[in-house]
This record gives C-alpha cells, sequence and structure tokens, in this order.
C-alpha cells in the first residue's frame, strides 16, 4: 500500500481531532487547527497527484474530502459538540428525543414571535444580538460539562438548545433577506 493510501486510510479512521492532532476537547486553539488544516492540505492536495496513478488520485480526493469535512466540523462549535459527544458514546437522537423543558420551548415561541413581527433591519439586529448572547452562554456552559465535568448527559441537553438557536440564527438571516427583497 503507497503512503498516501496509507495516510488516507487512517484520516478516514481517526476523528476530526486526531486527524488534525488536537485534543478532544470543545474548548479549541482555532488558529492551531487552522494551521494544521493548511499543513494536510498542501501534503494531500489532488493538484500535487495529478500524474499519479488512479488508486492515489482517489485515496487523496477521499482524504481531501475527509480533511475538508472534519475542519468544517471542528471550527463550528454545535458539530464540534456533537462530535465529542459521539466519541465519547453518547448518543445524541436529535430526531428522535425531542422534548425540550417547558420554559426553553416557551422562550424559543416568544423569540420567533418576535421574528415574525419584526418589521426592520434594527428589529432583526437586536433579536440576532441576543441569539449570539445565548449561544455564547450556552458555548460556554457546554465547554465546561465536557471539557471540565466531563458530564456529557448535561452537555447533550446543552447541544440540543444550542441547535434551536441555531436555526432561529438561520431564520434571522432569512428575515434580513426577506426586509432587503
Amino acid at each position: 500500500m503507497s503512503k498516501t493510501r496509507a495516510a488516507a486510510a487512517k484520516a478516514l479512521t481517526s476523528s476530526h481531532f486526531e486527524l488534525f492532532g488536537l485534543p478532544a476537547r470543545f474548548s479549541l486553539d482555532l488558529e492551531r487547527l487552522d494551521r494544521a488544516y493548511r499543513d494536510i492540505q498542501a501534503q494531500v492536495h489532488p493538484d500535487k497527484f495529478a500524474h499519479a496513478g488512479d488508486a492515489e488520485r482517489r485515496a487523496t480526493m477521499q482524504m481531501t474530502t475527509r480533511v475538508n469535512e472534519a475542519y468544517r466540523a471542528l471550527k463550528d462549535p454545535l458539530r464540534r459538540a456533537i462530535h465529542l459527544l459521539e466519541l465519547n458514546g453518547v448518543d445524541v437522537a436529535f430526531e428522535t428525543d425531542t422534548a425540550m423543558p417547558r420554559e426553553f420551548l416557551m422562550e424559543q415561541m416568544e423569540i420567533r414571535e418576535r421574528l415574525e413581527e419584526s418589521k426592520s433591519a434594527p428589529d432583526l439586529d437586536l433579536i440576532r444580538k441576543s441569539l449570539s448572547q445565548q449561544k455564547s452562554a450556552i458555548e460556554k456552559q457546554i465547554e465546561t460539562e465536557i471539557d471540565s465535568q466531563k458530564n456529557y448527559e448535561n452537555a447533550r441537553t446543552l447541544v440540543r438548545k444550542l441547535m434551536f438557536f441555531d436555526r432561529l440564527a438561520e431564520e434571522v438571516d432569512e428575515a434580513y433577506e426577506t426586509l432587503e427583497g
């Protein structure tokens, strides 16, 4: 087996953190991640293997795809948290477990109502700022639960909340587009 195919096989079976030589933690040195990503991309970029055999080019393409996917996952706090939970044997089961605390769901409904009633960019700016603050607070809690407490079940609940806030942020973006359109 060639060196490139061996590296690709290892990349396909390692965690995102292992791939970049990073500790499996929610708190992440994003500059270190960026450097590791650029280093790996420089080694496996498909252009470097344009004259290689078919198997070598396929292995390089697989590795490039894997590196890009892992990089995007680690850059995104939600996807990074999900990956960490999965690495620690926690079934996230977002599709089947939809139960959330009543107060949290009421808060989500209120935010959606404010979003529907917003008629201007300043209204949306206020909602976006509030969502950003709430997301940051939840991310800090996730960091504590995963990195310090190793309480993956609590982190799971927080990750589910973060998913709600990510969806709301997308809805705010759509509302901006509607105002501009």
